[in-house]
């Protein structure tokens, strides 16, 4: 199975919801939100998920570093 590696922002917003954010692409931003910080990112990966099967894995760039 392919792997994706995707950064993201985990935040606590004033309600006190958990919101979770990243970027797939430059125009695909995707939003994850829950009552943890926990359940947050299982909201964002299914958002992922379901994005991927939309548009299809972006292509990537490994870079190592020293």
């Amino acid at each position: 199975m392919p792997q994706l590696h995707v950064p993201y922002v985990v935040e606590q917003d004033e309600d006190g919801t958990w919101l979770a954010e990243a970027a797939l692409t430059p125009d695909i931003f995707l939003q994850g939100e829950g009552e943890t910080r926990e359940a947050a990112l299982e909201d964002l990966r299914t958002s992922i998920t379901q994005a991927t099967a939309e548009s299809g894995i972006p292509d990537q760039l490994v870079v190592d570093l020293p």
